[in-house]
């Protein structure tokens, strides 16, 4: 059995997905869910779902150590960021070299990196006037955004769409292939 340990900052609706996704599989079940807010909405789908979920402090993720031990007591083969705001420690990259990935609400490399994250990323997109948006799912490095790309998904952006328009099509991009690529990657 393959344990996931999902991070994240926010309400949970991609967690909540993962965890339906693998909810009956045979092979891969999501252990636990770790977050940096203990208001998260998050938390409540977890418990809801009955997976256990943790708060951390932002210092106790930089500084790895009780991040590390409890990823060790859940068993944790790998590490799924889902609207995780924190920069992964680098201690914690090289304990899981090649065993994280992140979900980005653009393609990267565009609209990526510190401070791009949910909205900015869709305002950006609006105001640069792009054709199209899409998800990217890659491996996390010691970089923000700039691990190797593992997955790309595109939709249109129209002249009339706003920011709220194309979150509403790459959140479906998400929900739609995020728990596959994740199925794909730990199955082989």
């Amino acid at each position: 059995m393959k344990n996931i340990a999902i991070f994240a900052s926010g309400s949970g609706t991609n967690a909540e997905n993962i965890i339906q996704h693998f909810s009956h599989h045979a092979d891969i079940r999501v252990a636990v869910i770790f977050s940096n807010k203990p208001d998260a909405g998050v938390h409540l789908r977890a418990k809801q779902l009955g997976i256990p979920s943790l708060t951390f402090t932002n210092t106790a993720f930089r500084e790895a150590l009780p991040i590390l031990q409890k990823l060790t007591e859940y068993h944790i083969d790998f590490i799924v960021l889902a609207g995780f705001l924190l920069k992964i420690s680098v201690d914690i990259i090289h304990v899981y070299p090649g065993k994280i990935i992140n979900i980005h609400p653009a393609l990267l490399p565009e609209f990526g990196g510190k401070g791009m994250y949910g909205d900015y990323v869709h305002q950006a997109v609006v105001a640069a006037k792009e054709t199209q948006t899409g998800i990217t799912v890659h491996y996390v490095n010691e970089q923000y955004d700039e691990g190797a790309i593992i997955f790309q998904k595109t939709c249109p952006v129209f002249p009339s769409d706003t920011a709220d328009d194309v979150a509403v099509k790459v959140h479906e991009l998400e929900y739609k292939y995020y728990p596959g690529v994740i199925e794909k990657l730990l199955t082989g």
